[in-house]
């Protein structure tokens, strides 16, 4: 076992992100294999199918060692949009050049189960004004007498934002309503499945990663997986209730409304990443925007995680209530599960879970959410408020875009290979190792 004080520098400039994607486009790496699997789970007395992946080298007895000494895994988490093949290209980025075994796995409901491909067929919103809906199994799809269409465009701030929001409420009483109830735990019970089947504990440990909207899903198993040894951060949002301090911003709407995505999600970031020139040529872009949506429109597109995101735990807390009738619960054990449901907001309190392990965080340049002033004023102090105090550090990287892997002039595989050079910095050179020190 290797520990070392070592700790990352914060700030990586622009000429660093050239010379790192430099030597990675010299390097050759490992020959790497996939593998996809369709994870099936249960979770409070429903069936799951959950989209998954595995990236890994070749020759499995090339997997990295750790400077723990034992093998690295890592678990990858997309963003808000689409599955798990958002991350493929990092994880075979990870596998071939540091060898890494890495597995990515989709949100539940966010694979089209029914096509190989994975293509959601038409538009979020279709013409005749019924909606895309989550698969959840295959064997149970949504049906469009489940639902119920809503519109909103009454808050100002949240409509700055996103525009006119447009849900599918389901009706209670329906098994769309049943599944928006126990969703956040079939999440959390594939999660620890995909570990144990990738990861085994003897041989590995874990580094999880997620991208946005993944955030917070990858900070609710920092200490419900035991291998898990730290966060690798680029881009992504905190623990719930920090999450929701710093964008000050409540999610209002009930659980039962499934969010419906459209051009205006792509929209939301082309205007930070084009700059203040953007009001000179807004036709120009909204075309490149509604081109882009014409391209990407067979991904997912929609979004039943707001309060999850949002720590709304009045929602979280009726979720739980919904499950625990639909089970019979009696009051005790629907207490228990209405207060696992909103600890997923938050860090687990040291009597019930071993400290929350390091963190790496990291933010690129471009980014519309994840601003320093951000992390100086909220994030990094409500993390060092957490009991015990977990090691956290923070890196700035002087390019990139929000989608860290985004091609950029002079970054053709923006700012990942800078990213990746300092998450494997961090495995080899002990930051991981022990959780104290800055």
């Amino acid at each position: 076992m290797t520990q070392t004080t070592w700790w990352p520098r914060e700030h990586i400039d622009l000429p660093d992100l050239v010379a790192a994607t430099n030597r990675v486009e010299s390097h050759e790496g490992h020959q790497t294999d996939v593998r996809q699997e369709v994870l099936t789970v249960a979770a409070l007395d429903l069936e799951w199918e959950v989209a998954t992946a595995v990236v890994e080298p070749s020759d499995q007895s090339a997997i990295a060692v750790g400077a723990d000494g034992r093998r690295v895994g890592v678990i990858l988490l997309h963003g808000a949009m689409g599955d798990h093949r958002d991350m493929l290209p990092v994880a075979h980025f990870l596998a071939r050049h540091y060898g890494y075994r890495v597995s990515v796995m989709s949100y539940p409901g966010r694979y089209y189960l029914p096509d190989p491909a994975g293509q959601w067929p038409g538009d979020t919103i279709r013409p005749d004004g019924t909606l895309r809906t989550p698969m959840w199994h295959r064997s149970y799809p949504v049906h469009d007498d489940e639902y119920d269409v809503i519109t909103d465009r009454s808050d100002p701030v949240k409509r700055a934002k996103w525009g006119t929001l447009t849900f599918a409420a389901a009706r209670p009483g329906s098994p769309f309503h049943e599944r928006m109830a126990a969703w956040p735990a079939a999440f959390e019970t594939a999660l620890v499945e995909l570990a144990r089947r990738d990861f085994p504990a003897s041989q590995f440990s874990v580094y999880v990663h997620g991208h946005s909207t993944g955030g917070p899903f990858a900070h609710m198993i920092l200490q419900r997986i035991e291998n898990v040894a730290g966060l690798l951060g680029a881009e992504t949002s905190s623990f719930p209730y920090i999450f929701q301090a710093g964008i000050g911003m409540e999610w209002s709407y009930p659980f039962n409304y499934l969010t419906i995505l459209s051009w205006r999600n792509i929209a939301m970031y082309a205007g930070p990443e084009h700059g203040p020139d953007l009001q000179w040529r807004l036709p120009w872009v909204m075309e490149e925007v509604l081109e882009q949506w014409d391209a990407q429109k067979a991904r997912p597109f929609f979004k039943a995680e707001y309060m999850f995101n949002y720590a709304a735990t009045s929602q979280l807390e009726a979720c739980a209530r919904t499950a625990a009738a639909r089970l019979k619960l009696g009051q005790a054990a629907e207490d228990e599960l209405v207060r696992h449901y909103r600890g997923y907001t938050r860090e687990l309190p040291p009597h019930e879970s071993r400290p929350v392990p390091p963190l790496l965080l990291g933010i690129v340049r471009g980014s519309r959410d994840h601003t320093i002033e951000r992390y100086q004023q909220v994030v990094l102090p409500m993390l060092n408020d957490i009991e015990p105090r977990p090691k956290v550090a923070l890196v700035q990287y002087g390019g990139g875009v929000h989608q860290y892997s985004k091609a950029l002039p002079g970054l053709s595989l923006g700012a990942l290979p800078a990213i990746a050079e300092t998450w494997n910095q961090a495995i080899q050179e002990g930051f991981f190792v022990s959780n104290v020190g800055g």
